[in-house]
């Protein structure tokens, strides 16, 4: 089982940025995929961002729109989400969790992190 640890969250004006990292203990991502997912207050978890651990292969959400970047370090097997023109509606907890198939189901996501607090807010 891998451990996964998220941090880089905080409070942001709105138009801000972070970078949201993931990083892995007990063993390296593999072969598997590692998705974001987010989860705004009152509401259901959803889908952000993923990537192939082997190729880097990305896919993102639709409300997205080319504010985030998911990127990964292999060296440092490590996962980064890159968060740009941040709007309050992105205030979320953020997870980073693993997947065999990289798709958009959170059932398709194995291991979990705890979570990192992204507040948009002026």
């Amino acid at each position: 089982q891998v451990q996964l640890v998220e941090s880089g969250g905080g409070l942001v004006q709105p138009g801000g940025s972070l970078r949201l990292s993931c990083t892995a203990s007990g063993r390296t991502f593999s072969a598997y995929s590692v998705g974001w997912w987010r989860q705004p207050p009152g509401l259901e978890r959803e889908f952000v961002a993923v990537i192939s651990w082997v190729g880097g292969t990305t896919r993102y959400a639709g409300f997205v729109q080319d504010r985030f970047t998911i990127s990964r370090d292999t060296a440092k097997n490590t996962v980064y989400l890159q968060l740009n023109s941040l709007k309050p509606e992105d205030t979320a907890v953020y997870y980073c969790a693993t997947s065999p198939s990289g798709g958009f189901y959170t059932y398709e996501y194995r291991d979990w992190g705890q979570g990192t607090q992204v507040t948009v807010s002026s």
